[in-house]
């Protein structure tokens, strides 16, 4: 069996040689530990809500307004073709739905850098669009549609934007 001496060719093993090894080991730790602390702080903001009391005061109030949304049965369709976001409104026997207005927050599911507040104009039919530019990947949408200055409808959609500019 070979000693450790034997494989590194040191006749002695010294101080010296118990430092470089601790400056290795623990430079090894501190430099994977400083890469992963640079890519999370660089990333993403990590900011969720403003104030996370106040967030927990109105959460019942949110669940209920949104299974009332969800029990009418409307059903909706977002989608990106060439650069402009098309979003449709029906009711559950699928007669478009009018708003005054309808208002697309769109981002990326982790990070702040690349999100976009989006105001639809009605084009016919219960049809709201806007030209719009997104890198391809994965989105949210968090739309909202107003009546007579009320919320009328609110849901949130992912998108996945392929390279041609259109959502799958």
């Amino acid at each position: 069996m070979t000693s450790v001496r034997q494989f590194l060719r040191v006749e002695t093993f010294t101080g010296w040689h118990m430092l470089a090894i601790m400056v290795l080991f623990f430079g090894t730790i501190i430099s994977v530990n400083v890469t992963m602390a640079w890519f999370a702080s660089s990333s993403w903001s990590g900011l969720l809500v403003e104030n996370t009391y106040v967030a927990s005061q109105k959460f019942d109030d949110e669940v209920a307004i949104n299974r009332e949304m969800q029990a009418r049965g409307w059903k909706s369709d977002l989608r990106v073709e060439d650069g402009v976001l098309i979003y449709q409104l029906a009711d559950a026997g699928g007669d478009p739905i009018l708003v005054d207005a309808v208002s697309v927050l769109l981002h990326r599911p982790v990070g702040v850098v690349e999100d976009q507040h989006v105001f639809l104009t009605h084009v016919g039919s219960g049809r709201y669009s806007s030209n719009v530019t997104m890198e391809p990947g994965h989105w949210v949408a968090k739309i909202t549609a107003n009546k007579d200055g009320a919320l009328h409808y609110r849901e949130a959609l992912r998108l996945d934007l392929s390279a041609t500019g259109s959502s799958q």
